[in-house]
């Protein structure tokens, strides 16, 4: 294909309102949004910016709105893709070396060296104690002594009975 102009006139964060359906930008500023997560308690949103190399951290307003947009980790080989929160709130983040683990405030903790650049991970396992690494050309699973953080409700979707 042919790459064309680009057609919105950046890259930009969204937030979808799960009531009305509208659609708005919430963060204007990045090179090349990528991976999302937010917070276990859903106040904090982080953002990959795969371009620049960094991770974002950014507060959520009740109406949804972003403000901060912190650098809270700045990726050191390859660039921050995927990454997943534990129950603790680490952010375990893929890299060109494997994964990296940061603690909230942002300081590395500890690395898991792949031979491969990897794209994403995910925690599961009956536990959610497994890590799953997908790289370049192979998928890893690694055993850990930590579990993934639970998945969110999805309010609109949930029933009784």
């Amino acid at each position: 294909g042919h790459r064309a102009d680009s057609e919105i006139g950046g890259c930009h964060v969204y937030r979808v309102d799960p009531g009305a359906g509208a659609v708005r930008v919430v963060a204007d500023d990045f090179d090349r949004p990528n991976g999302l997560a937010f917070s276990l308690d859903e106040r904090r949103l982080y953002v990959s910016d795969s371009r620049a190399g960094h991770l974002r951290v950014f507060d959520v307003a009740d109406d949804g709105g972003l403000s901060g947009g912190e650098v809270l980790a700045t990726c050191t080989v390859g660039v921050f893709d995927g990454f997943r929160l534990d129950q603790a709130g680490r952010i375990w983040t893929s890299a060109g070396d494997g994964v990296h683990c940061y603690h909230p405030d942002g300081t590395l903790i500890g690395k898991v060296r792949v031979p491969e650049t990897v794209a994403n991970v995910v925690f599961g396992g009956q536990r959610r104690n497994h890590l799953f690494i997908c790289a370049t050309t192979s998928l890893y699973a690694i055993l850990l002594s930590v579990t993934g953080a639970p998945m969110p409700v999805d309010h609109a979707h949930t029933r009784t009975g």
